[in-house]
Order: C-alpha cells, then structure tokens, then sequence
C-alpha cells in the first residue's frame, strides 16, 4: 500500500548531504522509500540500498555533470532535487578595529561563497532540470535562509548568497512551469546545532559580531523572537522537503517558505 506522499521509489539528488541539513534530507527521504544520490566531496556513514554516494564538486561543471549521469546510470532516472550544499565564512565588509583583518571580506572568501552557494545550486539545477524538463515532471528544491531575506550581521556575503535563491526558485518557476516541474525555496532558521558550527566559525562570528563566544552560545538558546520558543529540528527541514517533492504540494511553485518557527525581527 503506497504512503500518504507517495514518494516510493522515486529518485532524488541532494547536494551536501553528507553532514548538517542535507544528512538529515537524506535520512528522512531514505524513510520515506525515495532513491537517494547524494552529492558531496566527503562521504558519509550511511549505508542503504537505496542509497548513493558520488564525489561532486558542485562549483565544476564536468564533476555535476558526471554525477547527473552517474544517478540516472543507477536508478534510472531522477525525480527532484535539493540543491543544499552550501558553505558560510563569517566576515566584515570593514574590520574597523584592526587593518588586514582576516575577519574582513575579501575576494578568497567571497569567490568561495559564490562559486559553491550560487554558482553551484545553478549548476546543479541546470543539469538536473534538463533531465526534469525532458520527462515532463519533477522538483527542485534551493536551500535558502532566513538570513537571505533580513541580513546578518558579519554574513553579508552569506546572505546575499541565499538572497540570490529567492529571485532563482520564483525565476526558474516560470522558466521551468512550462514543462510540469516546480521549483519552490526552503528557508530555515535557527536550527538545532550540528557538526557544521565548529570552534573557528563561532570565533569569526564572535568577533563580527563585537561579543565573546560564550555570548554567541547564548544567543542560541535565546528564543524571544521565535513565537514556538525553541530552535528548530533538523528532521523539521527534512520533513518539508519530503512534502515539497511529493505530490501532495502539486499545486506549490515559485515560492519560498520559512521553516523558522515564525521567527521575526523582534
């Protein structure tokens, strides 16, 4: 008996899912019977027999395209994807407390955000959406943030990176509407912590930020402007994609919905 969503056997790509979010996705799609290919430059622990593993460099062309092929080689074809892998290097526009800061912008640091979090999610959806657009069907799902709509303080460039999500998904959409495949944005918030929120990202953020890394931490666990008051779940996001690529959100496209709890700006 086919699931409420009816995702069995159905084959999605998610990118950087071997760690934070994406593992999570590819975890809670794995439940619900889909084929998952996951994209990373680092593998992961997971062992399923729906599941595969590709070495991808999303900011390379050749290496997406690859890995495309790889999938569809595999299981056949492709269904939907979750455009996820991203990478976020805390710094200032202007380090007014110290000249030749390594905690103010420059262009290693924005070349790297942009080729991986921009540059990489359109060539992801470019090569997967051929497949999509050619069989008439399917998802793409781009990993925005809360931060790409309100900004952060010490993550411009990371912001402006998930801003750029937003015009992609309602622009796709329209583009990609015309072949019965939609595209909506994922935005989360404060979520729960995970491996990805290391010693040295905490220190560069401290110090945007003018506080120590204890102040950080506890700005975590403040929940004053999320009307749930807690940090959300990883399997919460997961969740939401699950719906997303199924068929029962038909009818959902060019849009981007925040998984942040309700969270504002005070």
């Amino acid at each position: 008996m086919e699931s409420w969503l009816g995702l069995e056997g159905k084959v999605a790509v998610v990118t950087g899912g071997s760690s934070g979010i994406g593992r999570s996705v590819v975890e809670g799609l794995l439940e619900v019977g889909v084929k998952v290919v996951n994209f990373d430059i680092s593998e992961s622990d997971i062992a399923h027999d729906n599941y595969l593993f590709v070495n991808v460099d999303v900011t390379s062309r050749e290496s997406v395209e690859n890995g495309v092929a790889k999938a569809v080689e595999t299981f056949g074809t492709i269904d939907g994807v979750v455009n996820n892998a991203g990478i976020n290097i805390p710094a200032l526009l202007v380090d007014t407390k110290e000249s030749h800061s390594k905690y103010e912008l420059n262009d290693l640091i924005f070349d790297k955000m942009i080729a991986i979090n921009q540059k990489g999610l359109y060539l992801v959806a470019q090569a997967v959406g051929r497949v999509l657009a050619e069989n008439k069907r399917g998802v793409i799902i781009n990993m925005g943030s809360e931060s790409g709509l309100e900004g952060s303080e010490g993550q411009s460039c990371y912001a402006a990176t998930k801003a750029a999500t937003y015009s992609f998904t309602r622009s796709w959409a329209k583009e990609l509407g015309k072949s019965n495949v939609r595209v909506v944005g994922l935005a989360p918030g404060i979520m729960e912590e995970t491996g990805l929120r290391t010693l040295a990202y905490e220190e560069a953020l401290a110090y945007t930020r003018s506080i120590t890394v204890e102040q950080l931490r506890e700005g975590y666990s403040k929940t004053s402007t999320i009307p749930l008051g807690r940090s959300g779940k990883l399997s919460e996001v997961a969740d939401a994609v699950c719906y997303l690529l199924s068929e029962r959100s038909s009818y959902i496209t060019g849009v981007t919905i925040n998984v942040a709890g309700g969270k504002t700006r005070g």
